[in-house]
């Protein structure tokens, strides 16, 4: 990237590649272009429906409820568990990529968020990978799900909408879920990918704050009160809020409200007294 090039053509390049190591190389190129000064967003046609992005043959893609279930105390099982966190990273690469390129009526200080996530994402999945190869695995070893990606395409009318079911709600899951996968790991004596999860722990804190601010700001623009649009989104699109443990330090520190960790402190405590 000597010269200028236009930018739209490179993200999709980027998003289309089927080759993994490829696809990471391309979305941290494209960040270091884009702060570089080197891409520019030209007028292009808007961009297409993406069934699914370029992807490697495997992993094999199946139902979630047909993902196996293994026993972390074996091998298997706990390459299978980083196996299922590095296909999330993978993923996100391409979902961050594809927010890049998909809205462009949005300021460039949005493009610059998610190719900065897209980067950091690529990061990710190369310290997951990195761990995979250790135990003598490979990403592709163990079968996975397309949930990421299927809401990628629910969401792809409408970047307030992706803002909201995405960051706010998938990518705000795996805020609250990794301690305890980290205390899983440490039981096993891996604390290796515990402090790889430090770090993409602390990231993703940084990828759903920019989540939060857009959504937010697009809820703002339109003149629509944020809370209630997302509840709004929520019910809409038949999602519920998940039982369970939350992360509330983090969602804070993410930009959450304040009424909403209320909320799922309410919904902790009715789920633990059985209501």
């Amino acid at each position: 990237m000597s010269q200028a090039q236009s930018l739209y053509p490179l993200i999709e390049q980027a998003l289309l590649c089927p080759v993994v190591d490829d696809k990471l190389a391309l979305a941290e190129r494209l960040l270091r272009g884009w702060r570089g000064g080197l891409l520019v967003r030209e007028a292009s046609p808007a961009a297409y429906a993406l069934p699914q992005p370029g992807r490697p043959l495997r992993p094999e893609l199946v139902h979630p409820a047909r993902v196996p279930k293994r026993s972390l105390a074996t091998r298997h099982g706990h390459g299978a568990l980083l196996h299922a966190i590095a296909h999330i990273e993978f993923n996100a690469v391409n979902l961050a990529l594809d927010a890049a390129w998909r809205f462009r009526d949005m300021p460039d200080a949005f493009v610059d968020d998610w190719l900065t996530v897209a980067a950091e994402e690529a990061g990710h999945f190369r310290l997951l990978q990195g761990r995979l190869a250790d135990l003598g695995f490979a990403y592709g070893d163990f079968p996975a799900h397309d949930g990421l990606w299927a809401m990628c395409c629910k969401t792809d009318h409408d970047a307030m909408v992706r803002m909201a079911l995405v960051p706010r709600v998938l990518e705000a899951r795996g805020l609250d879920v990794t301690p305890g996968i980290q205390r899983r790991l440490a039981g096993i004596g891996d604390h290796a990918s515990v402090a790889v999860l430090d770090v993409i722990l602390r990231d993703e804190v940084g990828h759903v704050m920019i989540g939060n601010r857009w959504f937010v700001r697009l809820c703002r623009e339109r003149g629509l009160e944020p809370q209630a649009t997302f509840r709004g989104l929520l019910e809409q699109h038949a999602m519920q809020l998940y039982p369970g443990d939350y992360n509330l330090s983090a969602r804070a520190e993410a930009g959450f409200f304040a009424d909403e960790l209320e909320a799922l402190v309410r919904l902790t405590e009715s789920v633990s007294d059985g209501r």
